[in-house]
């Protein structure tokens, strides 16, 4: 029970902490070149790699050897189960890259509650590839959220005033799409991943391992490909200062910590942690990154998600309790 709770503590730290920092690292007034978010993708992938690699040496008693012996099973005698998991490293690869262009476009907030369309897309093709069923009840929930979502977006009265500048349309526009083409590669990308686990008995480290190495290749492809020119002049590190560094390390750790809470908790705990992590990024983007006015629209639909999965979560949790008393 412990570790449950505190990945899902650390699940709620790395989401805000990584959406804050990012929007601050992207709309930081630095002197040189802004650090290339191509660059941090690679980077953040082999920090995942070698934390795993450390995690799977610490699973078999420090023993080279067995770390050894392990890896090349698993990695190399298996090229199988390896390429499956090409597929949903791309699509991650994809969506790193697609988080720094919304929030670079978007504010913290916005992003953070736009994003939860996420939920909807992973329900879709929950049914469809997983063969899950979901109830009246929750397809409603889920057509609300997108309701809301949609509502979250329409301009206010304070987003055009004259004294105050605002992102142009087309920037909107761009960090929008972005976020959408996110939800829908967060969603088909989970869900095929969630498949393959369930499907194999592979530690879940090794299989981020697996991960990170497709990850790393996609990632060196795409840097290369769309910042290949500015990396020969200036280097594959340009930018690079403390705060990019600290957003290098929480997206590194959002892997492992998702990986964590597969492990001790729940999906439905994790939406209930996801839904605090937005309230902690609207309170923070509010008050200390002041790039954020949040609404009357805004603030009861954000109310709304943490009701419901409060709600739900609490009802869960009672019957489990009730279940348990049933049985002693």
């Amino acid at each position: 029970m412990f570790l449950c709770y505190l990945s899902l503590g650390v699940l709620v730290f790395q989401t805000t902490s990584l959406v804050l920092t990012m929007r601050y690292s992207r709309t930081l007034q630095a002197e040189g070149p802004r650090y290339l978010a191509s660059s941090a993708v690679v980077v953040a992938e082999v920090m995942k790699i070698l934390t795993c690699v450390l995690l799977v040496f610490k699973e078999h008693n420090y023993s080279m050897r067995a770390l050894n012996s392990v890896l090349r099973q698993e990695i190399i005698h298996k090229p199988i189960e390896t390429l499956k998991l090409a597929i949903p490293s791309g699509i991650y690869t994809l969506q790193n890259n697609l988080l720094y262009v919304a929030l670079s476009n978007l504010d913290a907030a916005t992003y953070q509650v736009t994003y939860q369309l996420k939920i909807l897309t992973t329900a879709l093709f929950s049914v469809s590839m997983l063969g899950r069923r979901l109830g009246v009840y929750q397809w409603l929930s889920l057509l609300i959220l997108m309701a809301g979502v949609a509502l979250v977006q329409w301009p206010s009265e304070s987003a055009v005033a004259p004294e105050k500048e605002a992102p142009s349309t087309g920037s909107q526009f761009v960090g929008v799409t972005a976020v959408l083409v996110a939800c829908c590669s967060s969603g088909f990308a989970g869900v095929y991943f969630e498949k393959i686990l369930k499907e194999s008995k592979q530690s879940v480290w090794v299989r981020n391992i697996q991960l990170g190495m497709f990850g790393l290749v996609f990632g060196l492809f795409g840097m290369l490909a769309y910042d290949g020119e500015r990396v020969r002049e200036s280097g594959m590190f340009q930018g690079y200062n403390t705060v990019t560094w600290t957003v290098v390390a929480l997206q590194a750790l959002g892997g492992l910590v998702i990986a964590a809470v597969i492990k001790y908790a729940d999906n439905i705990l994790k939406g209930f942690a996801t839904s605090l992590s937005i309230i902690l990024s609207t309170l923070i983007s509010y008050f200390w990154l002041q790039d954020f006015d949040p609404t009357g629209v805004f603030l009861c639909h954000h109310l709304g998600i943490l009701k419901r999965n409060l709600i739900r979560t609490c009802f869960i949790l009672l019957l489990t309790e009730m279940g348990a008393q049933f049985t002693k």
